[in-house]
């Protein structure tokens, strides 16, 4: 168990850029992070000081799908404890999270001993319907992704996967009685080793069947009558009807039973379960 460093240090605050994926969060992170006065982004498995990339390793090298959303969520101890350490070295007070939901930058949070997100800053709200729809196109058919770093430390550290470099010149006012002076944002274009190979999906008979032996483990005479599961590209929504015996406690059982759903199926599969809804149909003899 990793200590609890962060835990008495609330003077750091967190940021959380959320989108689903391919809408283009990476893209924009360092525009977000400048707006808020940001150094230090948290995205897909690496921590990124300004132009660097300090602790971590990237989701985008990872061989599967399901393995790069396990180092995307740092469920590896010793990547966590890794970005964890560094961030407590770097003495942080903001930094900024990437994730598709806010369950999802609420757990890489955690994980890393960082406080729950203050600020939530969605992709619509800085982005066009337009330009996100251009940027999941773009994910589609070309399967290109961003990892907001020039190209160099990319070439360095993944040359495997590197694609291209987009360099954005943007103007900032120069001091006074001078103009507006150039300044050049550089952003790495990857092709993951995953998306070169196919994605690997877990089907709905597959997870239908994982909850079958979740609900047994806990309590064999709860009987399941119905499983819908709904994939939101990187995560699952479960919605479980159930009959339960007459006395289990409906409140704290049927909770501690979500839980332990939620629990087992991202330890062993990597993937996010987003919510788990329990309808009781019927109390039983």
């Amino acid at each position: 168990m990793l200590w609890n460093f962060f835990r008495p240090w609330r003077r750091i605050k967190t940021y959380a850029l959320i989108g689903e994926s391919g809408t283009g969060k990476s893209f924009r992170a360092k525009l977000v992070a400048q707006k808020y006065g940001i150094n230090f982004i948290i995205d897909d498995g690496l921590l990124i000081l300004d132009n660097r990339i300090i602790a971590g390793h990237s989701a985008k090298k990872e061989s599967t799908f399901l393995a790069a959303v396990k180092v995307a969520l740092f469920d590896q101890k010793s990547h966590r404890d890794e970005v964890a350490r560094k961030l407590q070295v770097e003495k942080v007070r903001k930094v900024l999270v990437l994730g598709t939901s806010e369950k999802m930058v609420n757990k890489i949070a955690d994980r890393l001993q960082l406080p729950s997100p203050s600020r939530l800053i969605r992709i619509e709200d800085i982005a066009t319907h337009d330009e996100i729809e251009k940027a999941i196109r773009t994910r589609r058919i070309e399967g290109k992704h961003v990892i907001p770093v020039p190209s160099i430390e990319i070439k360095r550290s993944y040359p495997g996967i590197f694609y291209d470099a987009i360099r954005i010149f943007k103007r900032n006012r120069g001091p006074a009685g001078i103009g507006p002076t150039p300044r050049i944002h550089e952003k790495s274009v990857v092709r993951p080793e995953y998306s070169k190979r196919g994605k690997v999906i877990i089907s709905e008979a597959a997870l239908s069947q994982m909850v079958i032996h979740c609900v047994d483990e806990y309590n064999q005479n709860i009987r399941i009558k119905k499983i819908v599961v709904k994939d939101d590209e990187i995560g699952y929504r479960l919605v479980i009807t159930i009959d339960v015996p007459y006395g289990i406690q409906l409140g704290g059982n049927i909770h501690e039973l979500q839980q332990y759903i939620i629990d087992n199926i991202e330890r062993y599969t990597g993937i996010l379960i987003e919510e788990v809804n329990i309808i009781i149909d019927k109390i039983i003899q």
